[in-house]
Parts: C-alpha cells; structure tokens; sequence
C-alpha cells in the first residue's frame, strides 16, 4: 500500500494572488493532495476576514478535488501531523524569499526530520506579484485586478482598514 503523498501550502493569502494560484497548479501533479493551509496569528492584522479568503480559495480551486482549504493557529509542523501530510509546498520569487525560506525549512526538519520543504520558483513572469504589494494597491485604490483570480472580490468583502 502506497502512502499518500499530502503537501500543505500555507500562508495568510491576504490576498491570494496569481502568484499562489500558479505555486498550487504547477504542484498538483506531484501530490495526491494540496492543503492551503490559511494561518492564523492573532499577532498578525489581515486586510481581509478569514472566511472570505477561505471562499475565494474554494471558489478558485472548485473544480480540482486534489486542492483542500483549511485554517490553523498552530506550528506548520504541528498542522502537517494533524493532517498527515509529509510535505511543506513554498513558494519563491527571488533570492530573498529563499533566504528567509530556507532557515524556516531548516528549523521545521528539526522539529520534524519526516516533514520535507518542497520549493518550487515562481514562473517569471508572476515573480514581482506579493500580497503585500496587493494590499497596498486595494488600501491605495490602485487596479490590482490583473495580480489576482478573478474570484477576488473585495469590493463584496469587509476589510479590515
């Protein structure tokens, strides 16, 4: 009996940007299953409610079973276990991401030598797209239209500014 091969991709998708969607479709062949792992740090002020950033998930990724949506409040690793995946999904844009990257993965292998970080490179022409820039575009009323799914609909959404 083969092992089903589950990887988590998590972050705050505060938006979730073309970016992540092209992370999620350019990994799916290589996993029988792809959690987006929403977290959930109290410490961490988001522009968009949770349920909504869970829904525009959904909605995105309505039409490919092998693509779960969940959220956690606890260590990656420790939601990897609970979910049984073996496998961390990141993506990279740059040098820096894989700096900064690289030192997590690093610290997660200790606290789980079964947990393995998977990188995969931003296609080039998504590299420069952050949800970070988003925001400031949705906060500023620039036209961030063309860095995220269409089901980013925050004009339907609260926000939290």
């Amino acid at each position: 009996m083969t092992e089903n091969k589950i990887a988590v991709f998590a972050g705050t998708f505060d938006p979730i940007t073309l970016g992540h969607v092209d992370i999620i479709n350019r990994s799916l062949p290589l996993f029988d299953k792809i959690i987006v792992a929403i977290g959930v740090n109290t410490k961490k002020q988001t522009l968009f409610e949770l349920e909504d950033r869970e829904n525009w998930i959904r909605e995105i990724f309505k039409k490919e079973p092998k693509v779960e949506v969940a959220s956690y409040s606890d260590l990656t690793v420790a939601f990897c276990k609970e979910r049984s995946a073996r496998y961390i999904l990141r993506g990279l844009r740059n040098g820096s991401d894989f700096d900064y990257e690289a030192h997590i993965a690093q610290l997660n292998r200790e606290l789980d030598a079964g947990i393995e970080t998977i990188f995969c490179i931003t296609s080039p022409e998504l590299a420069y797209i952050s949800s970070t820039i988003v925001r400031d575009l949705i906060i500023y009323g620039g036209n961030f239209k063309p860095f995220v799914p269409e089901a980013v609909n925050v004009d339907s959404v609260k926000r939290n500014f």
